[in-house]
C-alpha cells in the first residue's frame, strides 16, 4: 500500500521527472502536473495528502494559489519550491501557510525527510492577515547555503515567541535578523526597542533595562520607564548580552522566569509582556566558565540558537550584497554605479574581517567618491584594506602583551596546577582588578593604536574605548 499521495506541480519536465522517480522509490504514489490550475482542480476534489509545488508556473503565482488551498483543505501539507531563493521568499511561504519552503536545488534525501513528517504530523496552520510587500523591503540578502538555512529557520520563528540567541561575528547582521523576527512576526504592531549592553555604563544598565522611580538614587528626579516597559507588547533586542554584568543577569532570569520585574527603587512587580531576541559575538560559555555570565540565564536566553556565518563562509553572496547596497545608495541620491566581474571576483577573494558592515561601508565610498559608472579592479586594490604582514615590530607587540597577561595572572593563578582550575568566582574578580593594567600594557605594546590594540585584547573598539574611559587608563600617543 502507497505512503500517502503526494501532488506535485512544477513546469520543468525534468524536476516533475526526477521527484516522481524520487517519491515513487519512498512508497509514495504521485501525481504531476505543469501549471496551477490542474493543481486546483485536484486538491478542490480531495485528491492527495500533500502537495510539492513551485512558486513561478505558467497561470499564476503559487503564493495566490496557497490561501485558496488552505481555506478549501486547511490540514492539507504543502511543501513550497523556488528558485527565488532569497528572505522574502521565506516569509511569504511561511505567511501563506507553507508546511516547508524548499531553496533551488534541494537534497532529494532533505525532501523525502520533510514529506514523512509532514504526513506523519498534519497540523493546521492558522494564517495572520499577510502583511503588505514592498517589492524592495529584503531585509536579508544571500543565495548562499548557510543564508537559506537562516531563511527557513526565520520563517518557523516568525509566529512564536520563542526566546532567540543570535550569534555570530561584529558586522554580521545580528540586529538586521532581530528586526526581520520583529517586524515579520506576530508582534509586529509592537514596538522594536534595543540595548546595546556594552554602550552602556554597568551601573546604569539596571536602570536602563527596568526603569528607576523617583529618588532611587542621586539624580533620579523622576521617575523613569525602562525597555522592558517601553518594548510591552513587542520585542526587546539585547545586544551584546556577554557583556551585562552579573547583577543584571540575575534581574533578567528572574523576567525570563517569572514573567515579571521591578523598577529600581520600586516595591511593586510589573508584569511584562515583551519577546526577547539577545545577542553575542563572544562566546557565552566561555564567559561561564569563567564565571562572567550565568548558566541558568544562559540556558533561558539559548531557546533557539542562530549562529549568522561570517561573510568569507558566505562569499557567493558578495555579488548580490553589492547590487543591493548599491541600489540603497542611489535611492539615497548617491550616483549609479555597477561593478566589473573582475572587481567582483576579487572582493570574494578578501577576508573581510568587518563583514558585512564592512562591505557596505566601501560600497557607499564607492558611490559618493568615484566618478565612474563602472568599478573596475583596480579601484578596489586602493580601497581594500590589506592584512599586514607579520613584521618584528608586530611580534613584539604580541610579545609584550602576552608577558603582561602572564606576569598579572601569575600573581594569582601561580598556586594551580593545569589539573586544578581556581574556583569560578576568582576569574570575576581578577578580571576586575588586571584589566586596567592589560588594557594599559596593550595601548604600550601598540604605541597608542586603539585599533590594534583591541584586536590583541580580542575586544570590540568600541568596548576598548569605554574600558579607556571607565578605567581611566592614560592613552599613549604614538610617535617617533
Amino acid at each position: 500500500m502507497p505512503a500517502g499521495s503526494i501532488l506535485v506541480a512544477d513546469d520543468d519536465a525534468a524536476i516533475r521527472t526526477v521527484l516522481n522517480q524520487a517519491l515513487s522509490r519512498a512508497g509514495y504514489e504521485v501525481r504531476s502536473c505543469s501549471n496551477a490550475a490542474t493543481l486546483w482542480r485536484w486538491v478542490s476534489q480531495g485528491d492527495g495528502d500533500l502537495v510539492i509545488t513551485d512558486v513561478v508556473m505558467p497561470d499564476e503565482n503559487a503564493f495566490d494559489l496557497l490561501p485558496r488551498i488552505k481555506k478549501a483543505r486547511p490540514d492539507l501539507p504543502i511543501i513550497i519550491m523556488s528558485a527565488q531563493n532569497n528572505f522574502m521568499t521565506a516569509i511569504r511561504a511561511s505567511e501563506r501557510g507553507a508546511y516547508e519552503y524548499l531553496p533551488k536545488p534541494f537534497d532529494l534525501k532533505e525532501l523525502i525527510a520533510i514529506v514523512g513528517r509532514a504526513l506523519a504530523e498534519p497540523k493546521s496552520h492558522d494564517m495572520p492577515p499577510p502583511k503588505p510587500e514592498e517589492a524592495d523591503a529584503i531585509p536579508l540578502v544571500g543565495r548562499s547555503p548557510a543564508m537559506q538555512e537562516i531563511y527557513r529557520l526565520l520563517a518557523r520563528l516568525m509566529q512564536t515567541d520563542l526566546t532567540v540567541m543570535i550569534t555570530g561575528e561584529s558586522g554580521t547582521g545580528k540586529e538586521l535578523v532581530a528586526r526581520a523576527l520583529h517586524d515579520y512576526g506576530k508582534r509586529r504592531d509592537g514596538p522594536f526597542v534595543a540595548i546595546n549592553m556594552a554602550a552602556i555604563p554597568r551601573d546604569l544598565i539596571e536602570s536602563e533595562l527596568f526603569g528607576h522611580e523617583k529618588g532611587a538614587f542621586t539624580g533620579a528626579q523622576a521617575r523613569s520607564s525602562g525597555r522592558f516597559e517601553q518594548a510591552e507588547s513587542g520585542t526587546l533586542f539585547l545586544d551584546e548580552i556577554g557583556d551585562m554584568p552579573m547583577e543584571a543577569q540575575t534581574r533578567l532570569l528572574r523576567v525570563l522566569q517569572q514573567g515579571e520585574y521591578t523598577t529600581v527603587g520600586g516595591r511593586t512587580p510589573i508584569k511584562s509582556d515583551v519577546r526577547i531576541v539577545a545577542a553575542s559575538n563572544k562566546d557565552l560559555r566561555l564567559l561561564i566558565q569563567q564565571g562572567l555570565f550565568r548558566e541558568d540565564l544562559f540556558f533561558r536566553l539559548n531557546v533557539v540558537p542562530l549562529r549568522l556565518p561570517p561573510l568569507r563562509e558566505r562569499s557567493e553572496d558578495i555579488p548580490d550584497l553589492v547590487r543591493h547596497f548599491f541600489a540603497l545608495a542611489e535611492r539615497e541620491g548617491l550616483p549609479r554605479k555597477q561593478i566589473e566581474p573582475a572587481a567582483l571576483d576579487r572582493l570574494k577573494r578578501y577576508r573581510w574581517p568587518g563583514n558585512i558592515r564592512e562591505l557596505e561601508n566601501l560600497v557607499r565610498r564607492l558611490a559618493a567618491l568615484y566618478p565612474q559608472e563602472v568599478i573596475g579592479a583596480g579601484i578596489l586594490e586602493a580601497e581594500l584594506v590589506q592584512p599586514a604582514a607579520t613584521s618584528p615590530d608586530a611580534e613584539r607587540s604580541e610579545e609584550t602583551l602576552s608577558a603582561s597577561v602572564e606576569r598579572h595572572l601569575a600573581r594569582y593563578f601561580g598556586g594551580f596546577s593545569g589539573d586544578t582550575l581556581p574556583p569560578p568566582g576568582l576569574y570575576h574578580r581578577v578580571l576586575k582588578e588586571v584589566e586596567g593594567p592589560l588594557v594599559t600594557a596593550a595601548l604600550a605594546a601598540t604605541r597608542g593604536n586603539q585599533i590594534k590594540a583591541a584586536e590583541l585584547l580580542g575586544v570590540n573598539r568600541n568596548t576598548l574605548r569605554k574600558k579607556i574611559r571607565d578605567l581611566e587608563v592614560q592613552v599613549i600617543r604614538s610617535g617617533r
